[in-house]
């Protein structure tokens, strides 16, 4: 026992030496609550493998207005999943800006930024414990009236209160013992409890059957009220009110507009919903 338990101690502090190639500067700044999130890309350049000949992401320009609904569309591997990592500081830029309210994404502190997004992504989060404490994760010293309001805003009141447990039911690793549409519900409740300024979905609806996504989708409407978001998705049906579509095809943004403005246009956009329009017929 004493000899594994050394094999793990050397593990462990191995991790821990590890030094993140994400660093912030010195003195950086802490993004004030009272700021607006507004978002813009200058001219970024961006390739995974330093050594690659061409950019993932090639003179990328676009800007976000608070609380606008932005989606960000194109085929598999056109960069759209890049630039929320650059956005949320999983990468580093090679060339070009990011600004964040009014100031160089550089600037902030990881934590601060952090603490204004809530991301909800394809493969639900969870972990091994009771329902309330997946929730709670999103506000670890919510009270039980928040964690109510966040469940109820989300649609997941009603299946929670079902469970013989209620609150205190145990899931397993993953969410084990719940469906898709419960396990993405119980994710979406917690980013309420968080009630982040920025907002990305990334996927958030794609794995669902038509009547869980119907619940799902409800729950991420109330979900972008008032809030600066992010929408990557394949499902174009999804996205037809947004504010403002970007369509992006092999790194490069080629068209910007709203739904109707780009069905007008003739172009990829309309090329990607004349695919899934007669995927359904």
């Amino acid at each position: 026992t004493y000899s594994r338990s050394i094999a793990g101690i050397e593990r462990v502090f191995d991790i821990l030496d590890i030094e993140p190639e994400i660093q912030e500067k010195k003195n950086s700044l802490i993004f004030s609550d009272k700021e607006d999130v507004r978002i813009e890309f200058q001219n970024v350049n961006f390739k995974y493998d330093k050594t690659a000949l061409e950019y993932i992401l090639k003179d990328i320009s676009f800007s976000i207005e608070p609380e606008e609904k932005v989606a960000l569309v194109g085929a598999s591997g056109c960069g759209k999943s890049t630039v929320i990592n650059l956005l949320a500081r999983f990468y580093d830029i090679d060339s070009g800006k990011i600004s964040f309210g009014n100031q160089d994404l550089y600037d902030y502190s990881l934590a601060s930024i952090y603490n204004q997004m809530g991301i909800v992504f394809q493969d639900t989060l969870l972990f091994s414990g009771t329902i309330e404490e997946n929730i709670r994760y999103g506000k670890i010293d919510a009270t039980k009236q928040e964690l109510e309001k966040a469940a109820e805003a989300a649609n997941a009141i009603e299946f929670i209160k079902n469970f013989p447990e209620g609150w205190n039911t145990i899931i397993g690793e993953r969410g084990t013992g719940l469906s898709g549409g419960q396990k993405q519900r119980i994710s979406i409740a917690r980013v309420f409890l968080k009630n982040p300024k920025l907002l990305i979905l990334d996927e958030a609806t794609s794995a669902l059957d038509s009547e869980s996504e119907k619940q799902v989708q409800d729950a991420l409407d109330n979900l972008m009220e008032k809030r600066t978001s992010i929408i990557i998705a394949h499902r174009l049906s999804t996205i037809v009110n947004a504010d403002k579509i970007i369509v992006m095809d092999k790194g490069k943004i080629v068209e910007v507009g709203t739904h109707e403005q780009l069905l007008q246009l003739n172009g990829r956009y309309k090329e990607l919903y004349d695919m899934q329009f007669r995927n359904v017929i």
